[in-house]
């Protein structure tokens, strides 16, 4: 098999996912309490025996530089870069690769394995590797099968014979296909050089993957998809990125974080959790150095969580450093880090029996809840939000909390333009 050489993409904004990446690029996110999402990436790389390793960063660069220096590659012995835009940020997916065509060029490597350094999965990219080299392929699509409902959040493929891609649409409204682009492609070097070039020169191409690059070789150069079966997950959104964490404490978890390939991160320097007699912890995941007094359940609590006596946290995500207070309660909430919440409060409600995932309440990092205030389902607290902005101790459902305000609007679907859910409020 041909030298491989693996660009991860690390610098997307999320502007779906809304105030929780505000903070931090996507793959940055904490994630089943002791990992971050790039981590999964991280870890099959290193599993597929991927000594070449180059992370694209953009957005929060400085916030994924500083992680991937403490995550341990350098003493792997893997080569491990990382690359920032030459000025500015990148244009797309497609520009930050052309970017670093001078990086590629210098390399003794026949493919280029690019991936999305926000996605929850292990895979073994050696067979997709083996795959692509068989068949003699341009370029290989990594592709998966997700529910139709959900197929517009995704690139998708249509196939003709022996795995071909006859057809690929980036995020239709109307999908005819379930095939999604998983976002790995492994390309033959020469090839994506030449496509990249291309594309730079053209004043109305968005430089994307999806949008630009991928199409525009339909016809022009062997595009085959290779079909993965295994978990994975997009987090996309925050209902998304809720799910996943709940797919690791339902009845039968959809998948296994240890196995014979653990997923590989950050050590950190912390004790176990203390869990005291008066306490209780059902079928959630905790990290160390958390102090649990009161009751949780159905929920991921990152390292440092202190939950005070009488407190409760159901079906929730609660990362880093957060507080929550003598008989408080937490339901159906995704808490960042270092939020602190008062006594006797009440944070989400519950989901409403038809709402699926949707009825999140968020409350973004570092925000601070006043003693004896009630917030309702599907809310949003932007981040460093303080008692200053809590004007009341009522919330009400379905609003947005900030310095300068509140808010309430029904979202009909995830997928709000953002310039009607970000920025809006009542003086």
């Amino acid at each position: 098999m041909g030298k491989t050489v693996a660009l991860i993409m690390a610098g997307g904004r999320g502007k779906r996912m809304d105030i929780l990446c505000r903070v931090r690029p996507k793959p940055g996110l904490p994630f089943a309490g002791r990992f971050k999402v790039i981590d999964f990436t991280l870890s099959n790389c290193v599993y597929s025996g991927i000594n070449d390793l180059a992370i694209l960063t953009d957005y929060h660069r400085s916030y994924m530089a500083k992680y991937l220096k403490q995550w341990g590659l350098t003493n792997s012995g893997k080569t491990f870069r990382i690359l920032e835009p030459k000025s500015g940020s990148y244009r797309g997916t497609a520009d930050a690769v052309f970017q670093n065509l001078p990086y590629l060029n210098k390399l003794n490597t026949e493919n280029v394995l690019i991936l999305a350094g926000d996605h929850i999965y292990k895979m073994d990219y050696d067979r997709m590797l083996a795959f692509h080299e068989q068949s003699k392929a341009a370029v290989t699509i990594g592709v998966t099968k997700v529910p139709i409902e959900d197929a517009h959040r995704f690139g998708t493929v249509a196939l003709g014979d022996g795995n071909e891609v006859l057809d690929f649409v980036e995020k239709s409204r109307n999908p005819r296909s379930n095939l999604a682009s998983m976002g790995i492609y492994v390309f033959n070097k020469d090839v994506l050089a030449q496509r990249l070039k291309e594309d730079a020169i053209q004043p109305e191409s968005p430089h994307d993957f999806g949008y630009a690059i991928l199409p525009g070789m339909l016809g022009k150069d062997k595009v085959n998809a290779y079909e993965f079966t295994g978990y994975w997950q997009d987090i996309g959104t925050p209902q998304a990125y809720y799910a996943a964490n709940m797919d690791l404490v339902c009845a039968q978890p959809r998948f296994n974080l240890n196995g014979t390939q653990p997923i590989l991160t950050q050590r950190l320097n912390l004790p176990p959790p203390n869990i005291s007699q008066q306490a209780a912890v059902v079928n959630s995941l905790v990290g160390p150095g958390c102090v649990i007094k009161g009751y949780v359940e159905n929920s991921i609590l990152s390292p440092g969580v202190w939950v005070d006596a009488q407190a409760e946290v159901w079906n929730s995500v609660l990362m880093s450093n957060t507080f929550i207070g003598y008989h408080s309660v937490v339901d159906t909430c995704i808490i960042d880090e270092g939020v602190s919440i008062g006594k006797l409060c009440y944070i989400g409600f519950g989901k409403s029996p038809l709402s699926g995932n949707r009825d999140i309440t968020v409350l973004g990092k570092g925000v601070t809840v006043p003693s004896h205030t009630v917030i309702g389902r599907d809310s949003r607290v932007l981040p460093h939000a303080d008692t200053s902005g809590f004007r009341g101790n009522l919330i009400a459902s379905y609003s947005i909390l900030s310095q300068r305000g509140i808010v309430q609007k029904s979202w009909e679907n995830e997928e709000v333009p953002e310039n009607e859910r970000e920025g809006v409020h009542v003086a």
